[in-house]
């Protein structure tokens, strides 16, 4: 089982940037697929960016691609996303999932993710 927290939101303005971390417990954090979720309010649960138990393979949605970045840390059982070049239509409350892989698919959907943190809000203002 892996507990998840995350943290780093907060208010910006637009063109702005933020750091998110995801800090999880448990000792095979390695062998977790990682993700970054958002939800605006009225909306479904969307993928923002996904990496793969080793930080080798990673997938952006289209609508941050260029302007956020995801990694991982295995030996401190860290997830991060760097948002840069922030937009006000990125205002939602983000959320890192795991889910145990012990390949190097990496699933897109919530629904895929078996564990979740409390959520981060991110607000860019214009």
């Amino acid at each position: 089982q892996v507990q998840l927290v995350e943290s780093g939101g907060g208010l910006v303005q637009a063109g702005g940037s933020l750091s998110l971390s995801c800090a999880a417990s448990g000792r095979t954090f390695r062998r977790y697929a990682m993700g970054w979720f958002r939800q605006a309010p009225g909306k479904e649960r969307e993928c923002v960016a996904t990496i793969n138990w080793s930080g080798g393979r990673t997938y952006y949605a289209d609508s941050v691609k260029g302007r956020f970045t995801i990694s991982r840390d295995n030996a401190k059982n860290t997830a991060h996303l760097q948002m840069n070049s922030l937009k006000p239509e990125d205002t939602a409350v983000y959320y890192c999932g795991a889910d145990y892989r012990d390949s190097d698919y990496v699933p897109r959907f919530a629904a895929q993710y078996k564990y979740w943190g409390q959520g981060t809000q991110v607000t860019v203002s214009s």
